[in-house]
């Protein structure tokens, strides 16, 4: 069974580009347009993994985060972050890694699979 991937970035063209990315590697996808929506998706669509762009409009990906690692059902999920706000502005300590856009597809690719356990599989 496919793991599944929860993009959550405002940028329709960088949701489209992550999903089409992560569906060829042979993942599944969903998408939010910002924290909020994010939120509800995760408990519809119970994700192995997320992509969370900080900088979004109606609730930025910092606020997303802290919920999430509040609710004892997600605290555990891994993210990534994908921004491209500097790094030293990074108010999340516990995420799998942190990207800066523009980032390296094949990069982001071995971080997914390292953080899913998948390093040997692909």
């Amino acid at each position: 069974m496919a793991k599944k991937i929860l993009v959550i970035d405002d940028d329709p063209y960088t949701v489209k580009y992550l999903e089409t990315l992560f569906q060829d590697n042979g993942y599944e996808t969903c998408s939010a347009a910002n924290g909020i929506e994010g939120y509800d998706v995760v408990q519809a669509e119970k994700p192995d993994l997320i992509t969370l762009d900080l900088e979004m409009s109606q609730e930025w990906g910092t606020r997303f985060y802290r919920r999430l690692s509040k609710d004892p059902n997600y605290k555990d999920l891994p993210v990534i972050v994908i921004s491209g706000m500097p790094s030293s502005h990074l108010a999340i300590k516990k995420v799998a890694a942190y990207l800066s856009k523009p980032f390296d597809a094949d990069e982001l690719l071995q971080i997914v699979q390292k953080t899913l356990g998948e390093e040997d599989s692909k």
